[in-house]
């Protein structure tokens, strides 16, 4: 039996990881409440949250000790993302993670430097699908360094004046970023660069995935708690096939969704190649469920779920346009079809 035999069948969290998750939901909870989201939404971002959440070791937690970091594992990080998309946190902590670890493989990333804290913020072009000429980086708004692949290059740019928001349904921090017109820094070159590159796509895809699952069963509390108080001809709605059979086809979106990315997030950390489109998968699968359940969570509430002060209504948003940020769902689609067909090769 080798050493990961058993672990592959076997992903319940430890005590450190219960505790990990535990203090998160807390923090984006108590720190994140819906009144932040909703100031936060013309800028796609709340600094005073980001330091705040910085101030907690999320930053630092993502990346190796040789950098200053804590060398928290790709599950740890999910778990985080499960309870910052529960929230839906008005932070780029899932670009900014994945950016800074990638720029740890590449040797870019000195120790020390700033964007280990969370003083600086990092982001990525996240797109499936490498192109020439400015495109939409989800933080491009914000972030202060931002990775894009430009040919066999990786490369860093840096701004002296920060683009200007596009407004999107997933009120991301969204920008148009044009390589040729920032000051660049190539940080690595060649196919072992580009590998990289699309790691960290696959780990962003990931904590998205977590971060969907954890906004889905926010949803499902928040419909069903409706569905409880909500009365009609003398019951609970909740008792009415057309709820209650919607509402647990969620709940297994949840627990199917939560099993999948985190097993995703097992092989991607300890055995890279071996199950290379569960990434991909668990995102899709995320993607496409979040946006169903999302909207039955509005149906279920009728013309209280479409208003604008609805928390249902601003999960839908996030639900249909956080996923957007990677471009084409159905290329991602393609993607996991060209994965599990070359591994059955």
């Amino acid at each position: 039996m080798d050493r990961y035999e058993l672990r592959r069948q076997d992903y319940s969290l430890s005590q450190d990881q219960t505790e990990l998750q535990a203090v998160y939901a807390k923090f984006f909870r108590t720190r994140s409440p819906l009144d932040v989201v909703r100031r936060a939404e013309d800028a796609g971002f709340d600094r005073d949250l980001w330091e705040q959440l910085c101030a907690t070791g999320a930053s630092t937690m993502a990346l190796p000790e040789s950098v200053g970091g804590d060398g928290a594992t790709l599950v740890d990080l999910a778990l985080v993302a499960e309870e910052f998309g529960r929230m839906i946190a008005p932070v780029p902590w899932i670009d900014h993670v994945c950016a800074t670890r990638l720029s740890a493989r590449l040797g870019a990333l000195p120790s020390g430097d700033e964007l280990v804290t969370g003083r600086q913020v990092a982001g990525l072009d996240v797109r499936l699908d490498a192109v020439a000429g400015a495109r939409l980086i989800p933080s491009g708004a914000v972030a202060d360094q931002l990775l894009v692949r430009d040919g066999a290059d990786i490369v860093r740019l840096e701004f002296d004046t920060r683009p200007a928001k596009v407004d999107n349904i997933g009120r991301l921090p969204m920008a148009w970023i044009d390589p040729a017109a920032a000051r660049r820094t190539v940080v690595g070159s060649g196919p072992e660069a580009l590998a990289q590159y699309e790691h960290a796509l696959d780990e962003w895809r990931v904590l998205m995935a977590a971060a969907l699952v954890g906004l889905v069963e926010e949803t499902l509390t928040v419909a069903a708690e409706f569905a409880k108080t909500r009365y009609t001809m003398g019951v609970p709605i909740s008792t009415l096939q057309g709820i209650s059979h919607p509402l647990a086809n969620i709940a297994i979106v949840v627990q199917s969704g939560r099993n999948l990315a985190r097993r995703a997030a097992w092989f991607l950390e300890n055995e890279p190649g071996v199950q290379d489109g569960l990434a991909c998968a668990a995102f899709v699968f995320m993607a496409e469920e979040a946006a169903k359940a999302a909207t039955m969570a509005v149906h279920v509430q009728g013309g209280l779920g479409v208003s604008a002060e609805s928390a249902s209504s601003a999960y839908l948003l996030r639900a249909r346009g956080w996923p957007l940020a990677a471009g084409d769902s159905g290329a991602s689609a393609a993607r996991v079809a060209e994965l599990f067909a070359a591994h059955q090769v």
